[in-house]
């Protein structure tokens, strides 16, 4: 199956996180807090502006993306667990 999100949506997998903090400390599964940064998988067509006019999304499929702590909504996609979201609850693309 296939998903492609609407207007100005954005469908983001979340990066594993970290079991281990730097200092050595496993982090039990219950005590991990989700992570807030994740891999855009596909892209809506954009939003439209006053006049009617298809403004297009910055980010693409393949960015890497901070986002809110609570954006999104949490969905389940051929057994994937992803977020959909506005791309206004992305912060920004993370670059090497």
């Amino acid at each position: 199956m296939t998903f492609k999100p609407l207007h100005d949506r954005v469908v983001v997998r979340r990066v594993d996180s970290e079991t281990k903090t730097t200092g050595g400390i496993i982090i039990p599964d219950t005590a991990a807090e989700k992570p807030q940064q994740g891999e855009v998988i596909a892209v809506g067509p954009g939003a439209r502006d006053e006049t009617g006019k298809l403004v297009p999304l910055d980010v693409k499929a393949g960015d890497k993306v901070l986002f809110g702590k609570w954006s999104g909504t949490e969905v389940k996609i051929d057994g994937q667990d992803l977020l959909i979201m506005k791309e206004s609850d992305i912060l920004g693309v993370i670059e090497k």
